[in-house]
């Protein structure tokens, strides 16, 4: 394997790793008033941009890591929108 795509992979886990434990602990105490909606709305854009691009570019270490980080901060930004209606209610 190259260099180049070690690196790539290497990046790939960190990324994943580093939204790992937040989606945990959300999953666990389904607490998110700390957690900024619209932040969330432009991360979870920017991974679905990022793993496109990826796509396009078949490049395997881009399109793992941020389909990966695309789905964990999904399930973040839902569990926010969904406290905020049950508040809303």
């Amino acid at each position: 394997m190259e260099m180049v795509t070690m690196i790539g992979y290497a990046a790939s886990l960190c990324s994943v790793a580093s939204f790992v434990p937040q989606a945990l602990k959300i999953a666990r105490s389904q607490e998110t008033a700390a957690i900024s909606t619209r932040m969330y709305l432009l991360t979870v854009t920017g991974f679905a941009l990022w793993t496109l691009f990826g796509l396009l570019r078949n490049e395997l270490p881009i399109i793992l890591a941020n389909a990966a980080c695309f789905c964990l901060s999904t399930f973040i930004l839902g569990v926010k929108m969904h406290a905020r209606a049950k508040r809303r209610q």
